[in-house]
């Protein structure tokens, strides 16, 4: 947790995590629900047809509501495909019909894959954008009206590093995380007199399944084959100004701890890099 949280400043507050069963979504869902909230867990727990990786399963939404609930937190968790617009209000609507309110939304939700431009096709470039983009406004669009009827709420989008700048292999990816961030700034402005704010984390590489697989390893160590965590840990070091491969997941959940919490409460549209160096190099 952010040293100037406690483990109940957000008691009686109604949060959503999607794309909470696991990395960087169990995370932010855990240290929510250290701090007193209550979560309302969700994840789509089914296979991508264009992911080159595998998702989460029901399974890894379970674990995340056990750890939750083990440490003395409460949750419900639901199986949510963020990219159903009528899905997502009806859950949205739920929450707040049972709760009497939604107060945080933080939007985990996401995939990633890889390919050079000419080698995208029409299905991963729309699942890409369905997924990250898309079902980042679709969660906000239902969360807003519950949260203008109170005059208060927090909404926090997780982006990426690469939303901030070009990637080679990833443009599909990058497109849909850079539009997160114009995304979240406009809604910022939209509802800033109305005791809503709206805030980016963007990541850099996270110590989770979405990077530790075979795919993203070949990504970046082409020359080898089936190439090991320990084979590729100093190529991702050297891509770091620290000198660090990955950040845990831990590290997001306090970005968006300190947004969500009492020290957020002057911050809005703007965006937190957790980039390990990286947006020292960006303008």
């Amino acid at each position: 947790m952010p040293d100037n949280a406690t483990r109940d400043d957000l008691g009686g507050r109604t949060a959503i995590v999607t794309g909470a069963a696991r990395g960087q979504g169990r995370a932010v869902a855990h240290a929510l629900a250290r701090r007193g909230a209550t979560v309302w867990l969700s994840d789509m727990c089914a296979p991508s047809d264009t992911a080159p990786y595998s998702l989460a399963t029901e399974d890894d939404l379970t674990e995340t509501a056990r750890l939750i609930e083990a440490d003395g937190g409460r949750c419900h968790a639901t199986v949510l495909d963020v990219r159903d617009a009528t899905a997502v209000t009806a859950f949205a609507d739920s929450v707040a019909e049972q709760s009497g309110g939604i107060d945080i939304l933080v939007t985990c939700a996401g995939i990633v894959g890889f390919a050079r431009v000419t080698q995208l096709t029409d299905a991963m470039w729309a699942d890409m954008i369905a997924t990250n983009l898309t079902g980042t406004f679709h969660c906000v669009r239902a969360a807003l009206p519950h949260m203008t009827a109170t005059e208060s709420g927090r909404i926090v989008a997780i982006s990426s590093m690469s939303g901030r700048q070009g990637t080679p292999n990833l443009a599909h990816y990058s497109a849909s995380k850079w539009g997160v961030i114009g995304f979240v700034k406009s809604v910022a402005l939209e509802y800033a007199e109305r005791g809503i704010t709206a805030n980016v984390v963007c990541p850099t590489n996270v110590d989770t399944p979405m990077l530790h697989n075979p795919a993203l390893y070949s990504l970046f160590a082409p020359d080898l084959e089936n190439p090991s965590r320990d084979e590729v840990e100093d190529r991702y070091a050297r891509m770091s100004p620290m000198r660090i491969p990955w950040c845990p997941p831990e590290a997001i959940a306090d970005a968006v701890g300190h947004l969500v919490g009492e020290s957020g409460r002057y911050v809005t549209g703007t965006v937190v890099d957790v980039g390990l160096g990286a947006a020292a190099r960006m303008p």
